[in-house]
């Protein structure tokens, strides 16, 4: 991936408004098998509705974005690194309510952020959610306070290390009283997977286009 940071958002923004990677992109992430194979428009109108970000900013040259590892308190997906983000309220676009989630959890300062555009909308089974990424831009360096309750650790992901061939893994772990394949993206000791890494697929497959 080359190019200075300003000029990837520029592309970005412009890939955003044409046809997206979708499911197939996507997919490349999944674990195999998956926890039911319905798509978000098979149950749109029966699953819980969230927001998340994909927040892009610029630190020492590098275009990077916020990862979190959730605490063990939380509902779901204890333990697991995501993108910013939660449920939507009453009456909420799903960008606002990625940026508020986002705004609660990292303590950011959003008043500058600048919206690109939507991912493709993802189901995830073991919670009943269907997620809904929203990519955005902020000037940075960002200060991160993030929330104790939610948030354990926050990771300033490199868009340029997430996009190297190299950090994708493969394990056999067993849950659910199931063996599935896990892909994961392997990042200072983390590994990024599950739904998160698929929202990660289709974006990097977008900005790499």
């Amino acid at each position: 991936m080359t190019g200075a940071p300003e000029d990837l958002l520029a592309r970005l923004e412009l890939s955003l408004r044409a046809p997206l990677p979708g499911i197939p992109a996507q997919l490349a992430m999944a674990p195999e098998p998956r926890s039911g194979q319905r798509a978000y428009f098979e149950v749109e109108d029966s699953c819980r509705k969230a927001g998340v970000l994909v927040l892009l900013y610029v630190r020492d040259g590098r275009l990077r974005l916020p990862l979190t590892r959730r605490t063990e308190s939380v509902d779901h997906h204890r333990g697991q690194i995501s993108l910013p983000g939660g449920a939507r309220q009453r009456g909420e676009s799903m960008e606002a309510a990625a940026l508020r989630e986002t705004r609660e959890e990292l303590g950011l300062d959003l008043g500058r952020v600048r919206v690109l555009g939507r991912l493709t909308p993802l189901y995830i089974p073991p919670s009943n959610y269907c997620i809904y990424p929203t990519v955005a831009c902020l000037p940075g360096p960002l200060e991160f306070r993030p929330q104790p309750d939610e948030v354990a650790e926050v990771i300033e992901a490199p868009v340029d290390r997430l996009a190297d061939p190299a950090i994708i893994g493969r394990e056999t772990w067993r849950y659910g009283g199931l063996d599935h394949v896990v892909p994961f993206y392997e990042l200072d000791g983390h590994k990024i997977w599950g739904a998160t890494a698929m929202v990660l697929a289709e974006f990097l497959a977008l900005l790499l286009q």
